[in-house]
């Protein structure tokens, strides 16, 4: 059981790496999204930032839907790492 809460604390976390990457990709309108590995970095990420924004729609051509994101990754994150302990008993 501690091994899979730390596995996926890990995940968790290097998704994070990978949003803020692509977030601050999007500042560089030069970047063209279908050559690798830019295509790839959007695969990746582009579905869960999606969920995001469905919810919450570009207002005033700005994208706030990645801060939602990370709040919610944020907090799976901080589950997870609160579960450690709890999880290191079985």
């Amino acid at each position: 059981m501690y091994l899979l809460f730390t596995t996926l604390a890990t995940f968790v976390q290097y998704y994070s790496y990978l949003l803020i990457f692509r977030v601050l990709l999007t500042w560089f309108p030069t970047v063209n999204w279908y050559n690798q590995p830019f295509a790839a970095l959007s695969q990746i990420t582009d579905p869960y930032l999606n969920l995001f924004r469905s919810i919450i729609p570009p207002l005033g051509g700005m994208d706030f839907s990645p801060i939602l994101a990370f709040l919610a990754l944020n907090l799976v994150g901080g589950l997870l790492s609160a579960a450690l302990p709890f999880a290191q008993a079985f």
